[in-house]
């Protein structure tokens, strides 16, 4: 007689019984049943990369609220000659919210570092140290001077809302590396969310699976829901016949909404948590790094300590091949200013965003370095838009779209190089203008993906991150 066929849902609750039964079931050797939730909804990709990869990781730190490529990365000799002349570039200055003051240098100092000689001014002399191994574009462009949209198009390609973020399609096209983490995690600032909040890391009409999962590191709780309140007494009884039950209410809920990938990836986040329930608390747990590997990342600085435990528990993350990883620098506007968006005091605005980013952020590289783990995990370093090399109220710069900077570190990436170039005030692009979309094809390139092959049909359209632009900035490649 032929045996009844389980699933492998069925199999596994009734293997162990509640989430930790998952989780025993899967460390006793499961792992056939799960690899093939891990396999379900990757992307066709002609069965297996489209070319050979130089790197498995992306890290992206991500500076909400307009960075000012003219007080950081963008040297502009120009801006300190003309220092309180009238702005005149010639023809009509947009403006978010103002009209142009006069020329304003940075009021921070400016010094060549590197075999490389790259200038960089003096509110990042961390990241300044790490020059040889970046290479910078300093013509980025954006399609919006408004912070949600523009955030939208950094993370998404689309200045409008809806579409998957970049982790998202990175999740999708390559799967997991590692089935007990989340394939696609998010470190937001501990002040709050970016514009857009959590629709920046969305997996909008891919299979939500893929969406990220966000870690707020450092807090009681780091991953909402993961472990039951302490307050509500459940005993591995009950938690099991309580899941058991709403495994059963799933599955015919799923019957009946067929194509729905939204309970399916439900479904998924359940057995995920029950391995995250062993795994989550080894890789947020700081406490047995050395103190010499605390201190690179300024864990004894209040000012650079959220951040700094941000990108050390990125670096964890990454050593342990979760593909990919957000770190945010900036919430939403408030007063005082917690974000980079400078409109009003730019000395002690992002004085204070530079001093609270730039230790950690070369941190990251140097230990990533150090590691052997720089060679195939991608660093990349953006913000949505610049800003103006003009003055706003005498002490602040107003939004600059059409130029800013972003970089480019490790995974295939050559050192010490620059493509682009801004104008002699850094106000528009000059030099090879590149778009989020360049950018894009380039991470996915490196990643052994095609970006015009990366595609899912959706209302009648293959649609794919880099929507019908983009080139791989073969000059930055290593």
């Amino acid at each position: 007689m032929t045996a009844p066929r389980l699933d492998r849902r069925e199999l596994l609750w009734q293997a162990g019984g509640g989430l930790g039964g998952i989780a025993l079931a899967y460390l006793l050797g499961h792992d056939g049943l799960l690899a093939a939730a891990a396999r379900k909804g990757r992307a066709d990709l002609n069965g297996g990369l489209h070319h050979r990869a130089k790197a498995k990781r992306v890290v992206q730190l991500f500076m909400s609220g307009a960075a000012s490529q003219v007080d950081t990365f963008d040297y502009k000799p120009e801006l300190i000659k003309r220092h309180g002349q009238p702005f005149d570039p010639g023809g009509k200055v947009e403006l978010f919210q103002s009209s142009p003051g006069a020329v304003m240098r940075s009021p921070w100092k400016w010094r060549q570092h590197g075999r490389c000689g790259k200038w960089v001014s003096d509110l990042v002399p961390h990241l300044a140290g790490c020059v040889d191994d970046i290479a910078f574009l300093p013509a980025m462009v954006s399609k919006s001077n408004v912070h949600g949209p523009a955030t939208f198009m950094q993370n998404t390609g689309f200045v409008l809302p809806g579409f998957p973020s970049m982790g998202a399609w990175v999740s999708y096209g390559l799967g997991s590396l590692n089935r007990n983490l989340p394939t696609f995690v998010v470190l937001p600032d501990a002040r709050g969310f970016a514009p857009n909040g959590p629709a920046n890391w969305s997996a909008a009409f891919l299979p939500a699976a893929h969406q990220g999962t966000m870690v707020r590191a450092g807090s009681k709780n780091p991953i909402f829901d993961l472990f039951p309140p302490e307050n509500v007494p459940i005993s591995r009884a009950s938690e099991a016949d309580g899941l058991a039950l709403l495994q059963k209410m799933n599955r015919a809920h799923q019957v009946s909404r067929p194509g729905d990938s939204r309970l399916e990836a439900r479904i998924e986040s359940y057995e995920l948590a029950a391995r995250l329930q062993l795994s989550a608390p080894e890789v947020l747990d700081i406490s047995k790094e050395s103190a010499t590997t605390r201190k690179l990342y300024g864990l004894d600085d209040k000012q650079t300590e959220d951040f700094g435990r941000n990108c050390l528990v990125a670096r964890r993350l990454l050593e342990r091949e979760v593909r990919f990883v957000q770190v945010w620098s900036g919430a939403d506007n408030g007063f005082p200013r917690r974000n980079w968006d400078s409109h009003e005091d730019l000395p002690r605005d992002h004085g204070d965003m530079g001093r609270s980013m730039d230790r950690p952020a070369a941190a990251l590289i140097k230990d990533l370095k150090a590691r052997g783990l720089l060679d195939d995990t991608i660093v990349l370093w953006t913000t949505e838009f610049g800003r103006m090399p003009c003055s706003q109220g005498g002490k602040g710069r107003d939004h600059n779209p059409f130029t800013f900077t972003s970089w480019l570190a490790g995974g295939g990436i050559k050192g010490g190089v620059t493509y682009g170039e801004s104008d002699e005030w850094s106000y528009k692009a000059a030099k090879h203008p590149t778009y989020c979309y360049d950018l894009h094809a380039t991470v996915l390139h490196l990643l052994g993906i095609n970006h015009e092959k990366l595609t899912f049909r959706h209302n009648g359209i293959d649609r794919r991150l880099t929507d019908v632009h983009g080139h791989v900035i073969k000059e930055v490649l290593a």
